[in-house]
């Protein structure tokens, strides 16, 4: 299974949209500031993940999300009562 997953900092409220197929060890590496990307951001929890059979549909909804902003904020809707703003 390959997830993309949204993180958010409990620094400073920052999003961060991932994918990987091993997504424990991916969290963990980006809380142990192992991720050039997050690790100025540190910690970060994990809001939201969905799973694809798929390698290339779960990089396809990455590159969606992170690409364009009407994904995002669509799915910034969706999860209102989870965001701490």
């Amino acid at each position: 299974m390959h997830c993309v997953y949204l993180l958010q900092s409990l620094k400073n409220k920052s999003l961060y949209i991932g994918c990987t197929s091993d997504l424990k060890k991916r969290l963990l590496m980006h809380n142990q500031g192992k991720s050039f990307h997050t690790k100025k951001h540190m910690p970060w929890k994990l809001i939201y993940c969905e799973a694809y059979s798929s390698k290339q549909d779960a990089y396809s909804r990455e590159q969606s999300l992170k690409l364009r902003a009407q994904g995002l904020r669509r799915l910034k809707e969706r999860l209102s009562g989870s965001l701490v703003v």
